[in-house]
């Protein structure tokens, strides 16, 4: 029961829905064993006695608790499942809002498809069991404890030689349960993985596609699909195995019973009738035993899906903002690296060592080097999507630790490599970071993204509803409102990680030309790979394994006859070899 203590922060706020479904589930219960009573005095008194002025008496009775005990079915039933439903309603808000403000560690190893499945599968599972499996524990206890009782009541003996074979009905009751919950695990893993596979392969449907790799994915599909199916089976075999000996067990007491009760009907000792009243509360306590396998299956299943569901709600946030963080309104955008290190969870190497540089406000830094070396890693410190290991890093002379992350984040432009959009309009996605901007903000960052053009040509223009991650749109083109989006932020930090990547070079160079206006006043970070985007920069800082290894501008990099000097004649020599080739 650990796994639902720890979540029980979710649904004891609605506890009342639960102790008045339990009220009327007692209801229920004591008006179910009235029923075998009402029998044993028809039997008894009725057809053996000849009181048939009882009939009346008998019918209306029979009929008065059916309708009672139907009403408080419902309301058990509806009061249960209001129960569960806002439970997991407060759990999967938890859920989601813990995936917003998880690390961008957390992110590098987690599977989309598994943990889609946790905020779905998973927490309908548990719903489940909180709607039905503590209801029906509850009824398991009530309806032993009421049965019991009247068994008694009627004969001790027979009672006591009832239960002969209980005991053992219980240990396999008890084998099962620790049968079946590794295996009901093992499911929930298995399907998360299935779906890992489904959302990764409609990711990438255009690169499968484009390399012909339909029958791999298949293949691939069909290793998951099959461990699915044999931990289904699996799962299946335990059932199989244990439900025909609980019911084998089930069935010897009612041999057990039958044979004794009428033994004790032919000396005297029980009337018909409470032989027959009494076969039925000895089913009354034989079905939630036997229920209890299905119980027990909705436990194993939910307590599996609350593990799974823990491992996200109990990650640690690595990224803490202190309780008295500063978070002004607007940051200078002075930005200072101090004998900067950074390593990555699990990993070996330094991504960054000993970084050294000073950014003052209005500044524009270059950041060039092969993949690898750390130059988007520089810019991941700045907005604390990671921790430095060692040294620190300050903006305004303050160390990213003492500001608000809001504060801090909103205050800096990211334009990230891989542009992405979301499934709403094109207008929503350029406000997306400062969703208060009004028409003519969204429309100037268009322009200065050099967005607007192909916007307006567009049926609906700024209101022209993307397809998921801006399917419809060019590379190029979801990178400007990329871009845009950036802008409208106007923000006093912007970092450009390789911003103009998937735009030709006259693109490229009205978009430098726009930005140019955009960064006045904003320091700047501009990752690239062509110097053509770094050749106006104030300072070049030139990465190589984690190392500063060059720094300067365009002019003076260039006369060094270090790395930089040699990219760029690979670069002009690539540009001269095209220019010669169009002239041929």
């Amino acid at each position: 029961m650990e796994v639902f203590k720890k979540l029980r922060q979710y649904y004891w706020p609605y506890k009342n829905y639960f102790i008045f479904s339990m009220v009327f589930l007692l209801i229920v219960t004591g008006l179910t064993v009235v029923y075998p009573v009402i029998l044993q005095q028809t039997i008894d008194k009725v057809i053996y006695k000849g009181q048939y002025d009882l009939i009346p008496t008998l019918t209306l009775g029979f009929l008065g608790i059916m309708v009672i005990k139907g009403i408080a079915t419902y309301i058990q039933q509806y009061t249960g499942d209001l129960f569960g439903i806002k439970s997991v309603y407060r759990m999967r808000n938890a859920l989601y809002e813990k995936l917003q403000f998880l690390p961008f560690s957390y992110y590098d190893n987690a599977k989309t498809g598994d943990l889609m499945s946790r905020l779905t599968a998973d927490v309908e599972t548990f719903r489940f069991f909180l709607s039905m499996g503590f209801s029906e524990l509850f009824r398991f206890i009530l309806m032993l404890s009421v049965a019991f009782g009247v068994m008694f009541f009627y004969s001790v003996p027979l009672t006591l030689a009832t239960m002969v074979s209980l005991p053992f009905l219980l240990f396999v009751v008890y084998k099962f349960d620790r049968s079946v919950h590794p295996a009901f695990r093992g499911i929930r893993k298995s399907f998360g993985r299935l779906n890992t596979n489904v959302q990764e392969n409609i990711s990438g449907i255009n690169t499968v596609k484009s390399l012909s790799r339909e029958e791999f994915q298949n293949g691939k599909f069909n290793v998951s699909n099959t461990d699915y199916k044999d931990q289904m089976i699996f799962t299946s075999g335990i059932w199989a195995k244990y439900f025909p000996l609980m019911e084998f067990l089930g069935n010897l007491c009612v041999v057990v019973m039958l044979s004794f009760g009428g033994y004790l009907v032919i000396n005297g000792s029980l009337t018909p009738g409470e032989l027959v009243a009494f076969y039925s509360l000895v089913g009354f306590v034989l079905w939630p035993i036997m229920s209890l396998g299905f119980t027990i299956n909705m436990f194993s299943q939910s307590k599996a899906s609350g593990e799974r569901l823990l491992e996200v709600l109990e990650v640690k946030e690595e990224i803490q903002e202190k309780e008295d963080a500063y978070a002004p309104e607007r940051l200078l955008g002075e930005v200072e690296f101090k004998n900067v290190s950074l390593r990555y969870a699990g990993d070996d190497n330094e991504a960054l060592q000993d970084i050294n540089f000073k950014a003052e406000p209005g500044k524009i830094i270059g950041l060039l080097g092969a993949t690898g070396s750390g130059k988007t890693s520089i810019t991941q410190l700045i907005t604390r999507f990671y921790e430095a290991e060692k040294g620190e890093v300050l903006i305004d002379g303050r160390n990213v630790n003492e500001y608000s992350l809001k504060s801090l984040r909103s205050n800096i432009g990211f334009v990230m490599q891989e542009s992405f959009l979301f499934s709403s309009t094109i207008k929503a996605n350029i406000a997306y970071g400062r969703p208060e901007a009004s028409m003519e903000d969204i429309m100037e960052a268009a322009k200065r993204a050099d967005a607007h053009n192909f916007i307006m040509d567009l049926p609906e223009g700024y209101d022209t509803v993307l397809g998921e991650r801006g399917l419809g749109l060019s590379g190029g083109q979801k990178q400007r409102i990329s871009i845009a989006r950036a802008i409208c932020q106007d923000p006093s930090i912007l970092i450009l990680d390789d911003a103009t990547s998937a735009v030709d070079m006259e693109t490229e160079f009205k978009i430098q030309g726009a930005l140019r206006e955009v960064m006045n006043g904003r320091t700047t970070f501009i990752i690239a790979h062509r110097i053509s985007s770094l050749k106006h920069a104030d300072e070049i800082l030139v990465l190589d394994n984690g190392r500063i290894v060059e720094r300067g501008k365009h002019e003076q990099l260039l006369q060094n006859g270090g790395p930089y000097e040699r990219v760029y004649k690979i670069q002009f020599q690539d540009q001269q070899a095209i220019l010669q080739g169009q002239r041929g």
